[in-house]
């Protein structure tokens, strides 16, 4: 304890004295010289990765670089840094961001392009498509939809959610939404829920279709992917009708016209960034107490705790048997057939990112099959643990002298009996470092399991992060408490090993 404490305080101390130095100098941030759409030429733009404002930047702006960010918030954080000169981003967005950054960003007066939002559906699913094209329709017609839109936009916006119709029967079961609650007022996260525009139209919707919505909220380039592949009914996130997406999914009649818009730095370049302790106690009010943001990072933690203790199991119990069968065949010649599989197993796994798999775990073996996402991440991460402790084991008993086999043999004890009885004991022992590590290694992978929707520990500091701007404490929240599991966990390890090397002494 006193060691992670230390540990603690001394990187608490190193992040003062980084914040101090971003506070100082009095160029870091260099002057705007994006003015007018024609001044992007050459210039470094960032866009959300999947975007139309991602797209149009790349194939219309002359000579530009194009960065792509998972998140608007990442996009225009960098470019208040200096790291870029423009941002291409929805119109109402944008103006968000501008709002919130207290004058030091503007919108240039004239758009980037226009465009119309719509719903996308899979394609084989024109049923639905006629039902959702007609229930817009009836919003069109009866203002509803005008006054959805009046309540998050405009002099009067009061951005009070739609009410569902409780004289709604629910009868026809649930339609999904998959959506980026990353583009306030369309859609952003407030108590834990998301809300906005999308989500008051499709609650109008799913009265007029006498159905429950449920919302998943999702990386934005993963939303053609889940409704493609029957994950989500409906793809809704300010969602742009290009030939692209036509070719994989298809859309209804629009509901919203709007545009990309491009952000800038509204100063000349004599700003200077914000040091870590100036207003820190208001900094960590606003990023985490306020509208009790903290329950992110505490709900997140406990989803990434399930996710990691049920891989590690699953990762432990598959990686052993997989040791035993490589081990087995180096040592006896058998089991042919098994170690051929278990090696292809181990090159497939091995060889491709874990971000990769999980998803396409999600999206293309569980494609047709309705499987809890949670579930999903740990077969995912289980599985790709499992190759590497697959090899730590198989390492650890081919470095047992084979004098202990044949000890064991002429004792009378078989080769099951031998390798459990007393081969795996002593290979538990040397290889406990080497599979406590792979355990440090794989709570950090799970960090990925947003990509399908899971809210855990990243996921929070991503949902803290959009809704204040505010990239330093968020991340550096989400570093410590993963600094201080890895800390706890090495430090149980230590206790166990020197136990057992005081048992080997006794």
């Amino acid at each position: 304890m006193k060691r992670i404490v230390f540990v603690l305080m001394t990187l608490l101390m190193l992040l003062g004295a980084i914040g101090l130095l971003a506070g100082c100098g009095e160029d870091r941030i260099p002057e705007n010289t994006v003015n007018s759409i024609a001044d992007l030429t050459g210039k470094t733009i960032g866009s959300q990765l999947g975007t139309t404002g991602y797209i149009y930047a790349e194939d219309e702006v002359e000579g530009a670089t194009v960065e792509p960010y998972n998140k608007g918030a990442d996009a225009v954080q960098a470019l208040k840094q200096g790291k870029l000169d423009a941002v291409i981003i929805d119109s109402q967005p944008a103006q968000a961001f501008v709002e919130r950054n207290n004058g030091s960003l503007r919108i240039l007066n004239e758009p980037f392009v226009e465009e119309e939002y719509a719903i996308a559906y899979q394609k084989e699913n024109t049923a639905l498509g006629e039902q959702l094209d007609a229930a817009l329709t009836e919003l069109k017609e009866d203002g509803t939809l005008d006054e959805i839109i009046s309540h998050w936009i405009g002099d009067d916006a009061d951005k009070v959610s739609y009410v569902p119709d409780e004289d709604a029967s629910r009868e026809n079961g649930t339609l999904v939404m998959a959506t980026n609650a990353e583009f306030p007022p369309y859609e952003s996260m407030e108590n834990g829920a998301v809300v906005g525009i999308d989500v008051d139209m499709m609650q109008a919707v799913c009265d007029k279709l006498n159905m429950t919505l449920e919302v998943e909220n999702m990386e934005f380039d993963s939303i053609i992917a889940a409704v493609q592949s029957g994950k989500a009914d409906v793809g809704v996130a300010g969602m742009t009708v290009t030939p692209d997406r036509e070719k994989n999914v298809s859309f209804t009649q629009g509901y919203a016209t709007t545009m990309q818009v491009v952000i800038v730095r509204s100063g000349t370049g004599e700003e200077t960034q914000l040091g870590f302790f100036q207003n820190i106690g208001e900094k960590l009010h606003s990023t985490f107490v306020e509208n009790d943001r903290w329950l992110y990072l505490a709900n997140g933690l406990k989803t990434t705790l399930v996710i990691t203790f049920f891989s590690v199991i699953l990762g432990m119990i598959l990686g052993f048997l997989l040791a035993i069968v490589r081990a087995t065949h180096d040592k006896t010649g058998k089991l042919k057939l098994l170690n051929l599989v278990a090696k292809l197993y181990l090159i497939v796994i091995r060889g491709t990112p874990v971000v990769v798999q999980l998803l396409i775990i999600y999206f293309v073996i569980f494609a047709s099959v309705n499987v809890d996402k949670t579930v999903v991440a740990v077969l995912a991460f289980g599985l790709n643990s499992a190759a590497y402790v697959a090899e730590i084991v198989r390492a650890g008993i081919m470095a047992i002298d084979n004098g202990q086999f044949e000890a064991s043999a002429s004792l009378g004890l078989n080769y099951p009996r031998t390798m459990v009885s007393v081969i795996l004991p002593q290979v538990c022992k040397n290889v406990l470092p080497a599979l406590a590590n792979e355990c440090i290694v794989l709570l950090k992978e799970t960090s990925v399991a947003g990509y399908i929707a899971i809210a855990d520990l990243t996921k929070g500091g991503d949902i803290i992060r959009s809704q204040t701007y505010e990239a330093f404490l968020p991340l550096i929240a989400v570093a410590l408490i993963y600094l201080v599991m890895v800390m706890v966990l090495s430090t149980l390890v230590n206790r166990l090993e020197r136990r057992l090397a005081k048992h080997d002494r006794g």
